[in-house]
């Protein structure tokens, strides 16, 4: 499958475009570069077997904002988002804008690799089924109340100490209930957490 698509990287920063586009390279992708969102959307509309991986900030156009303009224009391409300056709530907003990873810089090279590979995967078989929105709701109904609401601040983007304050608990409270969400609901990222609750919010109903 990997040989069928073209991962694209979008980075103003030469320097990144072609670590990244080495590294993928060897690992078998077949990738272009573009050093812009601009120059990236020229072309988006004739892609089919795609994946895009683009920073979050960038003169032209950010990549949430570029996410947000593929989506407008009905062009589904399995979106990865890198950036330096991460924090909660871009990943929350990258994530509802319908990226599918968030990274944050440094990253381990398998970390990129996985992400990609998670990429490809979803090229077959789109999130969102049937299937895959009762298994979410069936973790979720595992959650204590106090784990639910604890999950919905983390989703809404906010620091341990604000959903502390909010809930009246703790700060370290707040980490343990934090842990046991991502145990009970069985993922191991932020963005993977945001993905499955936007993914029952947004289902039909």
């Amino acid at each position: 499958m990997s040989a069928e698509v073209v991962v694209h990287i979008v980075d103003d920063e030469e320097p990144v475009r072609n670590s990244l586009a080495f590294l993928l390279s060897i690992s078998g992708y077949a990738v272009r570069v573009h050093d812009s969102a601009t120059s990236f959307m020229r072309q988006a509309k004739g892609l089919t077997s795609a994946v895009l991986i683009t920073d979050l900030r960038m003169p032209d156009m950010s990549g949430v904002d570029l996410i947000k303009r593929l989506r407008s224009e009905s062009i589904t391409i399995p979106a990865i988002v890198i950036t330096g300056h991460g924090d909660v709530p871009m990943a929350v907003e990258a994530m509802k804008a319908g990226a599918i990873d968030f990274l944050e810089k440094p990253f381990e090279d398998d970390v990129i690799i996985g992400a990609v590979g998670r990429a490809i995967e979803l090229i077959e078989k789109r999130p969102g089924t049937p299937t895959d929105i009762e298994s979410i709701c069936e973790r979720m109904a595992q959650l204590s109340e106090r784990e639910h609401q604890v999950m919905q601040g983390v989703v809404a983007g906010q620091s341990n100490k604000a959903i502390a304050y909010n809930l009246d608990i703790s700060p370290r409270t707040v980490e343990v209930h934090r842990a046991n969400v991502m145990a009970k609901m069985n993922c191991k990222s932020l963005p993977e957490l945001v993905r499955m609750v936007l993914s029952v919010s947004e289902a039909p109903q």
